[in-house]
């Protein structure tokens, strides 16, 4: 384990076929979809991406999106901000590092 708490064997390739096969759904990199987009995710307050009308319990999120907080939004939307509208949760620890490691890459 690395001093996140994330294995060091996590994958951005990984990460970006998961993407690819489970996040293009709903979000784009670049452009709000059903779900907002995810070009400078990381870093960026929770709820905050332009033009992108957020569930009121997200809008009103003070969460910053860092590695540690997506690991648990992954895990758990509801739980851990109870209201918004996200229905997806991905159960693998490996596949959200995965996923965050890709994430971190677009800025």
């Amino acid at each position: 384990m690395s001093a996140n708490g994330f294995a060091q064997t996590s994958s951005v390739q990984r990460g970006q076929a998961l993407y690819q096969s489970r996040c293009t759904a709903c979000h784009a990199i670049d452009a709000n979809q059903t779900g907002p987009a995810h070009r400078g995710v990381m870093g960026r307050r929770a709820g905050s991406a332009a033009d992108y009308k957020y569930s009121d319990e997200l809008a009103g999120s003070i969460l910053v999106w860092t590695p540690k907080t997506l690991n648990a939004w992954l895990a758990d939307p509801e739980k851990l901000i109870p209201g918004q509208r996200m229905g997806f949760q991905v159960d693998s620890r490996r596949e959200r590092a995965d996923l965050i490691a890709y994430l971190a890459t677009l800025k």
